[in-house]
This record gives structure tokens, sequence and C-alpha cells, in this order.
């Protein structure tokens, strides 16, 4: 089996995995929420999640990728909202990049318990991807997409492999970008209504390395929302450079809520 079916495979078992777990690792989890919903952002789908997902269920957390569209901001927020109502209790929301706009309008449900970003722009109430990412200069990978007559985003394969995922092997950055998913240019323009992070525990994970969000940008992110941070040697994407680390400080946030 090559090396992108295996992948593949991984991925779709992944996000196959709903919140269904068996009894004995349940016993596991002594404290805090378990069930974990992950938020993939633009370009992506659940399976960034692949290496994330099987660290996770191996300590008894319920986990499930959402599967969201990125044709609008309503969609994305609403196939959330879905995976939130299937949801056994409360839930540990966990956006990545643009996925941090949707779980910021997503995440007023009252089943969310609280809020975790990674590499993700945060929009205040009022404010659309853009305006938030507006005040500072546009990271380098910016200049790498590429627009269709339809309205919808890629990355190019320069912008995968030096801005967006520097960090992987190079087999892993090819997969990354054959499998991208174009996103709607307009959701980068949808307003957000209600910013969840206001009234709920934030965490942040800000990645050095990222040449798609402005680094200072992410660590003023930090501050308005005065989350619990981790900083990490890492490119936009640490949950597949360093899901080990990511999922430490998630379990870590699961466990205060």
């Amino acid at each position: 089996m090559s090396k992108i079916k295996q992948f593949t495979l991984g991925a779709m078992f992944a996000s196959l995995s709903l919140f269904s777990i068996d009894s004995v690792n349940a016993q596991k989890i002594s404290k805090g929420v378990r069930n974990i919903l992950l938020v993939h952002g633009a370009f992506a789908d659940g399976s960034s999640y692949a290496k994330l997902i099987p660290i996770l269920q191996g300590k008894g957390y319920n986990v499930i990728a959402v599967q969201n569209p990125l044709t609008s901001l309503e969609a994305d927020v609403a196939a959330t909202k879905r995976a939130i109502a299937l949801a056994d209790g409360p839930v540990l929301l966990v956006g990545h990049s643009y996925g941090g706009v949707v779980v910021t309008e997503s995440g007023n449900d009252p089943k969310v318990a609280g809020l975790l970003y990674i590499a993700a722009v945060i929009p205040d109430e009022g404010q659309s991807l853009v305006d938030a990412a507006g005040k500072y200069p546009a990271a380098p990978g910016n200049i790498e997409m590429r627009k269709d007559a339809s309205g919808f985003i890629s990355l190019t394969e320069t912008g995968i492999h030096k801005f967006f995922a520097q960090d992987l092997p190079a087999a892993e950055r090819k997969v990354v970008y054959a499998t991208q998913i174009p996103w709607y240019e307009g959701a980068t323009t949808t307003k957000v209504t209600k910013a969840a992070w206001k009234s709920k525990p934030s965490w942040c994970i800000v990645a050095i390395n990222d040449h798609m969000v402005n680094l200072e940008l992410a660590r003023a992110q930090v501050k308005r929302l005065n989350a619990t941070a981790l900083e990490l040697q890492s490119s936009h994407v640490p949950m597949v450079s360093q899901p080990g680390k990511v999922a430490a400080f998630i379990v870590s946030a699961a466990e205060k809520l």
C-alpha cells in the first residue's frame, strides 16, 4: 500500500471516530471534559488532525473532527454546531487557522465549555477574518493564494512547501498539496456576531515559524483573550508536525474544565 493510501485510510477512520468510546478508555479520564471537537482550517479537512486523534483517543477522550464544507462561514458554523449536538456532554472546542473564526462563533453553544485555538485568527464581535488580521502586515504565505473564477481560494505548491507546512517531510507536504480543499473567499469577510471567548476560558497555541498568520497578531490575540498560551517552534500546522505536544496541551486544557 502506498504512503498516500495509508494516509488517506488513516484519515478516513480518524474522521469516523464520532463520540463513541469504550468503557475501559472512559475510566482513564478522572476530571474535566471528555469530549474534544476538532475544527479544521482553510485548505484542509478533518484529516488534518489524523496524527492528533489517536493520541487523544488513547488517553480516553471522545474525539470528532468536523468536516466543514468551506463554502461559507455560516455553513461551517452550522456543520460545527451539528457536531456539538452529537456530544453526550460538555465539549472542548478546538479550532485551527480559519477554524478559529468558526469556533469563535459556534463556541457560543451552551455545551461548549472552553475554546482552544491552534495557529488561528480570532476575531472580536463584529469582525471578520480580514478585519481581525488587517491591522498587521500580511504573513508571507498570503502571496501564494490563488482565486478561481468561482471565488474559491487555493494555495500554490510553493505556498504549501515554503509557507504552510514547511517543517513536514517532503512526502507529507506533497499529500497536503494534493488533498487541499478550496476555500470560498466570502468566508474571509463574514463577520462574527458574538465572540464566544468573551465568556468562556480559552487556550492558544502560537506557532513561532508560522508564515500564514502574523506572529505579532498571534501574540496580541493571546493577550486580548487573556488566554493560556503555548508557543511552539512550528509551521502553521503544529498538530501535524508536533502532534504529541499539541495533544498534551489539549489534555491540560480539558482537565481544567
